[in-house]
């Protein structure tokens, strides 16, 4: 089904512009490693073929660890995913399976979860070899745990989950991958669903795909008053406006609302935030709204990271004032203590069935 939004003034968002683009060899031997390539140069920014598959160094001084961000954070590199790619793994309480388009995030949020997953410089790592991972896909239909066998959930199907470690949305313009997938999934005649959730706002060129509702988009949001520790993002109200063109155009859509802080004032800045999204999705016809709400939590070694990269940032990340949880690895995370997380979960599940009574909320944690 092709759907026809109603004419409305385009957005005029954001553009993620690298500085740097690097091809692998490997990579342009791939017809999507090349189409890349025609995007960047398009956008007249010159890419650098390498001749093999090592990304070379970073131009900036490896004992900075404040340029070496910079730098890598102006690079894109367009490389082959690895086999381990090819084999998804589970990602709850998001999804099903992980799918992977890209690692990295142009994006500079004062919490990025990233900053403890990745490892090296925060270069984004865009995949050239996307038929591969689209056909590793169908041998994980009916498979997952999340919402494949989920009462809850299972009017969804089988789920997977594009931006896990990646804005697929903010890198879209350079790499075409997500609009692709899009297509594939639109296609696909079984009970699927492709996830995104972003920051950015050009859907533009999203609108008119035939997808099917086959792909929820979920806009990640946070309150004007933390906009501070998004940077390089497009503004929470564009966000907000994107994300209603969505839903115009057929798609189910989310609000993911994370990191949630427990900062001074946070009852009346997430209030405000609610009826911010209220308003922005007011009147939308058949509207299908989901809200995942996620905690502001971090580990030892994601609050050493972005101590480097943000050391201005006036987050709060004082192990002191946070509970310890530990993962099924044995790994730690400092997060809000149980009092705190009932008053939150309170405020947020009350305020959302007041403003927002049609949508569902996924989970809580």
């Amino acid at each position: 089904m092709l759907h026809d939004p109603q004419p409305r003034e385009a957005l005029r968002p954001r553009l993620v512009r690298p500085r740097r683009v690097l091809l692998t060899r490997s990579a342009a031997l791939f017809e999507h490693g090349e189409a890349m390539v025609r995007r960047a140069e398009a956008m007249g920014i010159e890419v650098e073929r390498l001749k093999g598959d090592r990304l070379p160094p970073l131009h900036a001084d490896p004992a900075d660890a404040r340029a070496s961000y910079r730098e890598a954070k102006g690079t894109l590199a367009i490389v082959v995913a690895p086999p381990s790619k090819l084999r998804f793994q589970p990602i709850s309480p998001s999804a099903d399976w992980r799918v992977d388009l890209a690692e990295g995030c142009p994006a500079h949020c004062a919490y990025c979860y990233l900053a403890g997953s990745l490892k090296g410089p925060p270069i984004t790592r865009a995949y050239a070899n996307l038929d591969e991972i689209e056909a590793a896909l169908p041998a994980y239909l009916g498979r997952g745990e999340v919402t494949s066998r989920s009462m809850h959930r299972a009017l969804e199907g089988t789920t997977f989950e594009a931006s896990c470690y990646t804005d697929p949305l903010g890198i879209e313009p350079l790499t075409g991958s997500l609009e692709r997938l899009i297509g594939v999934f639109g296609r696909w005649e079984a009970p699927v669903q492709l996830r995104f959730t972003t920051k950015y706002a050009d859907v533009e060129p999203l609108l008119g795909l035939a997808h099917n509702g086959r792909t929820r988009m979920r806009a990640s949001v946070n309150p004007r008053a933390y906009a501070p520790f998004e940077a390089g993002t497009s503004p929470v109200a564009e966000r907000l406006q994107a994300l209603r063109r969505m839903a115009e155009a057929g798609y189910p859509v989310g609000l993911t609302i994370a990191p949630i802080i427990a900062a001074e004032g946070w009852r009346e800045a997430y209030g405000e935030l609610i009826a911010q999204a209220r308003d922005a999705l007011e009147g939308v016809p058949g509207l299908d709204l989901t809200v995942e709400l996620i905690t502001h939590r971090f580990t030892p070694g994601s609050r050493e990271v972005l101590r480097s990269w943000y050391p201005g940032s006036k987050l709060e990340m004082d192990p002191e004032r946070r509970a310890e949880k530990r993962t099924k690895f044995g790994s730690v995370k400092h997060v809000y203590d149980r009092d705190t997380m009932r008053e939150l979960r309170g405020f947020f599940e009350g305020e959302i069935a007041a403003a927002l009574p049609g949508a569902r909320i996924l989970y809580w944690t």
